[in-house]
């Protein structure tokens, strides 16, 4: 199954949604003078779209083929942890997502 072509493949496209996302107070007012928050978030973004795509198109489905071999599935849920890692940044990346890694107090 191919999905559809990337939403925020090219640079025009990652510059349209950094504009939209900066029309947003609550997104500028992570601002300082050496971070743009909208452009993180269109990057951020950009990559978790990409890792996403990489996810299910290529390595879930591999996972659940029949024809590889115990080691190459080991070797590919390694790879799979190296992608989720990739993506555990770009969550945790974003000022505007910093509360994402806030435990909870129920949670202690």
């Amino acid at each position: 199954m191919r999905s559809q072509a990337p939403l925020l493949g090219k640079a025009e496209d990652w510059k349209s949604l950094a504009e939209k996302l900066s029309s947003l107070e609550r997104v500028r007012r992570h601002d300082d003078a050496d971070h743009n928050e909208a452009w993180t978030l269109a990057h951020a973004f950009a990559d978790l779209e990409e890792s996403s795509r990489k996810f299910l198109d290529v390595q879930l489905p591999k996972l659940v083929a029949n024809d590889l071999t115990g080691e190459e599935r080991l070797d590919l849920l390694f790879e799979i942890g190296e992608e989720l890692r990739h993506i555990l940044y770009h969550i945790r990346d974003p000022r505007f997502y910093k509360y994402l890694g806030e435990e909870s107090s129920a949670d202690s």
